[in-house]
């Protein structure tokens, strides 16, 4: 079983970054990924990292702005947020699953944060 909880969350103008954080309780042994969810809309995916943090993926929306990394032995993973635009306002999701390969879906991951919210003033 594993608990996660994202911090770092807030608002911020256009232009400016954010870094979010998951902590974990339990194994850290996941690939580990977030997602964002605006009003009205589908929960998508934005990064992913697997377990040793060798490997990562991104959502095209966020490609060259984003960066996940991961800290094991603090059982924590980041989301380094560059470039913020109004676009990206969404709650937050930090999620786990306990295969191998980096997935895009939601319904791939198996535990789930319970979000944190990100606003981008223009």
């Amino acid at each position: 079983q594993v608990q996660l909880e994202e911090s770092g969350g807030g608002l911020v103008q256009a232009g400016g970054s954010l870094r979010l954080s998951c902590t974990a309780s339990g194994r850290m042994a996941y690939v580990m990924g977030w997602f964002r969810q605006a009003p009205g809309k589908e929960r998508d995916f934005v990064a992913g990292i697997s377990a040793r943090g060798t490997n990562t993926m991104y959502g095209d929306s966020v490609k060259g702005r984003f960066n996940i990394s991961r800290d094991n032995a603090k059982d924590t993973v980041y989301l380094q947020m560059n470039s913020l635009t109004p676009e990206d306002t969404a709650v937050y999701y930090c999620a786990a699953k306990s295969r191998t390969l980096i997935r895009t879906p939601a319904s791939a991951y198996d535990y789930w944060g319970q979000g944190t919210q990100v606003t981008v003033s223009s």
